[in-house]
């Protein structure tokens, strides 16, 4: 059994500015290793305060022993002979506890360094110690199947139906696969760096920029032309000019039969695709069936080009005489050209609509701005019907009405209470998902099952531009509406009593509620006002992998980023064929709520080779979410964040993201007051929505903006947005299942730590620490009006402390806490990846295979809730949301004064009274510190 153990190595490699402990200013330092009931020690290393052992271990770990700490202790020996046992006799100058979770599963490159804890409240230590801590390698497969335990046992239940599935996976997967078929070098990487680009320098004319790199471009306005040649015999011509730099060729639009065209056209130029000392421009008449005629050139030398820098006024454009081919004199044709040639930066005003030579020429990768349709829900009230006609006049019907909205929203009531043979009774609210314009019908039908048929006793259609609309509670006026025979035949057949609004007063949900970038109600008068803004500066990529293979069999990526943040969304420009490609475009979004999240994608654009099918759908190479609330106010965050996509054959890094992240506000008094107020618009407290019934309305959400953005001009494709709204977040998967049990694991260790140190007061295995327990345990016994005050001075103690430790970087998609980094069984991951339903040969297996994935989705979400209660808990005194914090070590502050000064029993008084008071005192909106509480951040928004 010792054998197929997992190892946990630990090498014990130096420390150093130790305590002197034995009277003349050094020390006889030794280290003991306890872990799991196994003890170790290195040699004594004899007068050094700077010991250096080298000295390795290996500890068994054991299945029982799966979590746990390593504890290391440092001791000074009294006794000076090096080979003598560690006796009793020795001065204690620090420990370090490790806890096993936080071990890599590799030998780290670089020595880590601990530094040394107390042990006591009196303990006198100073120093660290520099380990290396990882688990043995050639355990690492055993080790993924054993950490998961129920998990994997589970996962072979499944793993004899996954044989007939493994050539069967979703498109984005094969893409995936042909893209790791064009690696060379795996990227392990997953840790985010920080960048410090110089920013802004070039650009500070324009603050609008000041959070990307200065790209120069030559821009070049072709306006418009006179007096042309007439090069055919109907006295006209079909111009167009031609552009030449070196190498580069660009063309302007052709105007038809015209001797004066207008183009005005802007190109713009990269710096560096910019060779040689001139430009030339030539005017052509466009013919189909032979060559092009020659109308005329000229050349511009460009060191003579002038440097412009809004906000100055454009550069006004001049008249060229067109020059023959023999070059000038007398050698001049006959026609002018106007043009506008300078220098600039992303930050002109033509940048935005001019072709660019870093996106292959094409219009529709020119970088655009989409916002979201406005969204409303659709409540009907469905009452009752009278006058219904059934088929069977001998037994009571059993209608129930049938509710569609668009193509693809259909919702069903109940079953009626019959009333009569033709008077049923429902009185139960049907909701939907509408979108401005409402250009589209209420479908209601009633409908009786007869046998396996069902039976339309009628039917009406609503448009929704009719409908009355709502931004509070208030009930709006039920109406009756004719029903007519199904099949158009004019008959009537009855009436329905139904009431109708389209409510303003929510917040439509279209993304997973862990990480929603808005809460801000439909209706646009009761928003409030905005908090500030978030500026983000999309700097470039590096080290992406090649997403598609070109004709020449090499690796090619076209990327461009999506951003989204409340209903706006922005695309950049696709840079064609580039591994490291340099955007530097920046974008901004008013801030309403900071405790939303901020979320970037980056594509491969699969349209720029004309061969590909128009099937060919975008490849996500990876996103990252940025939660506003952990940003300090004012700060510039440059980060280069890894790119993590979850393939059939694990979490794969495609590249890095490098971005420039600022949120600012005119009042951070304002920002914090934010934290106070409900989440969500008050009519979801009013008259909130069921579980399954929100859930629901959300996917009909997502549909529908994806397909409204799929409308636009260039349409923004519905795999790029299905993928920025994380459209499978409910989907099954045991990777998920993984990191939210040890999500909640990670929370309840700290419940352990507690108990571990109880019980170690309790074993006075530190005297001195036992006694000062029990002294204050003692005075707080006596004095139990002490008890709160001095728990809030100690959480407010705390958390000013672990001010010092806070995070410096915005969070980002953790590839470890996924349950990504190392797969110890592909099966699991086929399992997430497989079709949905699922196409297994025997059909009891298919069921019970269905039905698996359908609970175990509830139980990861149930999970998930779990963990993100404790997680925003320990993040009250984490500084994670600096501001959070900042409110609650105030509360905690005041509170603890003015419990010092309020006599106890009042204080308990209050607040029995206050919580038991009559429901008439009571105030539908959550209170403030559940509001506070639900604001917190959590690592839902981490999770891939």
């Amino acid at each position: 059994m010792a054998g197929n153990a997992r190892k946990l190595v630990v090498e014990v490699l130096a420390a150093k500015g130790l305590m002197p402990k034995d009277g003349e200013g050094s020390c006889n330092a030794y280290c003991v290793l306890d872990y799991d009931g196994q003890r170790k020690r290195t040699k004594v290393k004899i007068k050094d305060l700077d010991p250096t052992w080298n000295e390795k271990f290996e500890f068994l770990m054991s299945d029982l022993a799966a979590g746990g700490d390593l504890e290391l202790n440092v001791h000074s020996e009294r006794k000076t002979s090096d080979d003598s046992p560690a006796g009793r006799r020795s001065s204690f100058l620090g420990r370090v506890v490790i806890p096993l979770h936080s071990v890599p599963s590799k030998p780290p490159e670089a020595i880590r360094w601990y530094p040394l804890q107390k042990r006591g409240l009196f303990s006198q230590v100073k120093g660290d110690l520099g380990l290396k801590v990882y688990m043995s390698p050639d355990q690492m497969q055993k080790e993924q199947k054993q950490q998961h335990g129920d998990f994997a046992k589970d996962s072979k239940i499944v793993r004899t139906g996954m044989k007939a599935d493994k050539q069967q996976q979703p498109q984005a997967g094969a893409g995936m696969r042909a893209s790791n078929l064009l690696l060379t070098v795996p990227e392990t990487d997953f840790t985010i760096k920080e960048t410090n680009p110089d920013l802004g320098k070039a650009v500070d004319y324009n603050h609008h920029y000041g959070l990307v790199e200065q790209m120069t471009f030559l821009f070049i306005r072709v306006v418009k032309a006179r007096g042309l040649a007439a090069k055919d015999a109907e006295r006209t011509s079909d111009p167009y000019v031609r552009l030449t730099l070196r190498n580069l060729k660009v063309e302007t639009k052709i105007i038809k039969r015209s001797l004066d065209p207008e183009w005005n056209q802007v190109f713009a130029v990269g710096e560096d695709k910019v060779q040689g000392g001139t430009l030339e421009l030539t005017a052509w008449d466009a013919d189909k069936l032979l060559k092009d005629d020659f109308l005329g050139g000229l050349m511009l030398d460009l060191s003579e080009v002038p440097k412009r820098k809004p906000p100055e006024s454009p550069l006004a454009p001049q008249w060229y005489k067109l020059e023959s081919k023999t070059g000038k004199g007398g050698g001049r044709v006959q026609g002018e050209i106007m043009l506008a040639v300078w220098w600039g930066t992303q930050a002109d005003e033509a940048f935005p609509e001019a072709w660019h030579s870093d996106t292959g020429g094409y219009a529709h990768f020119r970088s655009k701005v989409y916002l979201s349709p406005k969204l409303w829900y659709l409540r009907v009230n469905v009452i009752e019907a009278q006058d219904l006609n059934p088929r069977d006049k001998g037994r009571l019907p059993e209608p129930y009405v049938k509710a569609i909205v668009g193509p693809h929203q259909l919702v069903q009531s109940r079953v009626a209470m019959v009333k009569s043979a033709t008077s049923p009774f429902w009185n139960e609210d049907l909701m939907f998902v509408a979108a401005e314009p409402f250009d589209e019908l209420l479908h209601l039908l009633i409908v009786e099952r007869v046998g396996n048929k069902e039976e339309v006793l009628g039917e009406v259609r609503i448009p929704l531009s009719s409908v009355e609309r709502r931004i509070d509670g208030r009930p709006v006026p039920s109406r009756w509406y004719v029903l007519e025979k199904s099949g158009g035949q004019g008959l009537l057949s009855g009436r329905i009593h139904v009431r109708i609004s389209l409510d303003g007063g929510y917040h439509v949900m279209d993304e997973s509620p862990n990480y929603t970038s808005s809460n801000c109600p439909t209706a646009k008068q009761l928003w409030r006002p905005a908090l500030g803004i978030v500026e983000l500066g999309i700097l470039g990529a590096n080290s992406l992998l090649p997403m598609k293979s070109t004709k020449d069999k090499w690796g090619s990526t076209d990327a461009y980023c999506v951003a989204k943040y409340g209903p706006k969304w922005v695309r950049t420009r696709t840079i064609c064929e580039s591994f490291s490609p340099r955007w530097n475009e920046q974008y901004t979004w008013e801030v309403y709520d900071p405790c939303t999240v901020l979320t970037v994608g980056v594509f491969d654009n699969r349209h720029a080779n004309p061969d590909m099918a128009p099937t060919i759908k975008d490849l996500p190479i990876g996103k990252i979410r940025i939660r506003l609330s952990t940003l300090e106010s004012d700060r510039v965050y440059t980060n280069a964040y890894p790119l993590l996509v979850v393939t059939p054959q694990g979490v794969q890094k495609m590249g890095e993201l490098e971005l420039a992240v600022r949120l600012s506000s005119a009042s951070k008094l304002n920002l914090m007051h934010a934290y106070l107020q409900p989440p969500l618009p008050r009519m979801h407290y009013f008259y909130p929505l069921d579980h399954r019934q929100a859930e629901s309305l959300r996917v009909a959400a997502m549909n529908m903006v994806a397909l409204r953005l799929m409308r636009s001009e260039p349409a923004l494709p519905q795999e790029v947005v299905q993928f920025m709204l994380d459209t499978d977040a409910e989907r099954w998967s045991m990777r998920r299942s993984k990191a939210n049990y040890y999500r909640i694991m990670a929370v309840l260790n700290g419940v352990m730590t507690i108990t571990s140190l109880f019980t170690d007061i309790c074993s006075w295995k530190s005297p001195v620490t036992t006694l000062l327990v029990h002294f204050l345990f003692f005075i707080l016994v006596w004095c139990p009006e002490l008890l709160l005050p001095t728990l809030f001075m100690y959480m407010f103690l705390i958390g000013a402390w672990n001010y010092r430790f806070r995070a410096r970087a915005p969070p980002f998609m953790d590839a470890k806490l996924s349950q990504g980094e190392h797969i110890g069984d592909l099966d699991e991951l086929e399992e997430e990846f497989n079709i949905v339903p699922a196409n297994k040969a025997q059909e009891v297996l298919k069921y019970r295979y269905e039905r698996l994935r359908g609970v175990s989705g509830r139980i990861q979400n149930a999970l998930g809730g779990l963990a993100t209660m404790g997680e925003r808990l320990l993040s009250l005194l984490s500084w994670r949301d600096p501001r959070a914090t900042a409110i609650f070590i105030g509360f905690c502050l005041v509170a603890a004064l003015l419990l010092y000064v309020t006599p106890f029993k009042v204080v308990v008084l209050l607040l029995g009274l206050y919580i038991m008071r009559h429901p008439r005192f009571q105030d539908p909106l959550p209170a403030v510190p559940l509001n506070f509480f639900n604001r917190l951040p959590s690592l839902s928004d981490r999770i891939l």
